[in-house]
């Protein structure tokens, strides 16, 4: 949204509203802009979200994990968790049979990987991309 489409919105003129789109970058609270793709538009059209819990949780063991996922273009999030895993990932991927390469052929190698559990989504019910005021 341009600054003079969200002026008009917020019932403010440009100016003013330019100037607090600066102090909030200037805080961190706007941390960029991004566009917005349609995975399945790309052909990606499955995601699985995976749980996975390592052997060891020492800072070596997750710090290799880590850095085997940053490799996979497939992973498209990554969470450290609290709980009876240690990662939850979502997968991007093509279809079932991608997804089962990219499990079966890297995944399940990445050293230290004690078990894997894999969950399909039907359908997403909500998706804000970030909670606000």
């Amino acid at each position: 949204m341009s600054v003079q489409e969200l002026s008009a919105t917020v019932g403010l003129s440009p100016t003013p509203v330019a100037r607090r789109i600066r102090a909030l970058e200037e805080a961190g609270i706007i941390t960029g802009y991004r566009a917005l793709i349609d995975e399945a538009a790309l052909g990606f059209g499955v995601s699985v979200f995976v749980s996975v819990r390592l052997d060891r949780q020492i800072d070596g063991a997750l710090a290799e994990f880590e850095a085997a996922i940053r490799r996979f273009p497939e992973v498209v999030d990554c969470w450290l968790m609290t709980g009876n895993r240690d990662y939850l990932l979502r997968i991007a991927a093509a279809d079932l049979v991608e997804f089962e390469t990219f499990l079966v052929g890297r995944l399940t190698k990445v050293p230290g990987v004690a078990s894997i559990e894999s969950s399909i989504p039907l359908r997403r019910v909500k998706g804000d991309l970030a909670r606000t005021l």
